[in-house]
């Protein structure tokens, strides 16, 4: 018997619980899970930082065109859509928190006002902001600036800004959509307390990351954008 038990345990089935056959121990694991999602964020910011370089290069070269142009962004709606990103950063670490105490219940609810702040800034962007920038033609194309808005910017000047807003600002609504899935397959794990997330509060702080970042990218897409200095 004590053989069998001793076979037992060299397989892995006598492992501490949420530890996963393929590590030796939970530190290990959850250093390989914070490596490969550190990866991942890393490709993010390469990805992002492109954007951002050209970005920067363009507003170098037309200063006062970028300017004039930005005049036509809400710093209002923007300002709220800060102020909704960083509250949902807070419901998520407490998410985090909670899960490490395994309170599901609470853990449920921070996700869930989380998502609740994910679908408020959408609804802004796709209600409040770019409506309006599409009904006064200022989505770049062949009809960009037909009723003005420009505020004297020079036209192509000016379209290279708003190609730039609505690329940067749409792949930051894309990663905002992702996160809500993320955060939506979570929480329905924690409502079943399925072991995956219940026994290793990991998993849950690696969707917090992630949902950091994204929330990280509009801290430095608002000034950049609707706070232009004259």
């Amino acid at each position: 018997m004590a053989a069998i038990t001793h076979a037992t345990d060299e397989h892995g089935h006598g492992h501490e619980e949420g530890l996963h056959h393929q590590f030796e121990d939970m530190e290990q694991q959850s250093e390989t899970y914070l490596v490969g999602m550190w990866s991942f964020l890393v490709s993010e910011v390469m990805f992002f930082g492109a954007m951002f370089l050209a970005y920067t290069l363009y507003r170098w070269k037309y200063q006062p065109d970028f300017h004039a142009a930005h005049e036509e962004l809400s710093v209002l709606w923007g300002g709220i859509n800060t102020t909704v990103l960083l509250f949902s950063s807070f419901t998520m670490v407490m998410g985090v928190h909670f899960a490490q105490l395994r309170k599901k219940d609470w853990v449920i609810r921070m996700l869930g006002a989380t998502i609740v702040c994910a679908f408020v800034f959408l609804i802004i962007k796709f209600t409040q902001e770019w409506p309006v920038k599409f009904e006064h033609h200022l989505f770049p194309g062949a009809n960009f600036g037909t009723e003005g808005h420009l505020n004297g910017a020079n036209p192509k000047a000016a379209e290279l800004f708003y190609s730039l807003y609505f690329a940067m600002t749409g792949f930051h609504a894309l990663h905002i959509i992702v996160g809500i899935l993320l955060l939506g397959v979570l929480a329905m794990l924690w409502k079943k307390e399925n072991p995956l997330v219940t026994k290793d509060y990991i998993p849950t702080e690696l969707i917090g990351l992630y949902w950091h970042f994204v929330d990280l990218v509009w801290i430095f897409l608002f000034p950049l954008f609707y706070l232009i200095p004259s």
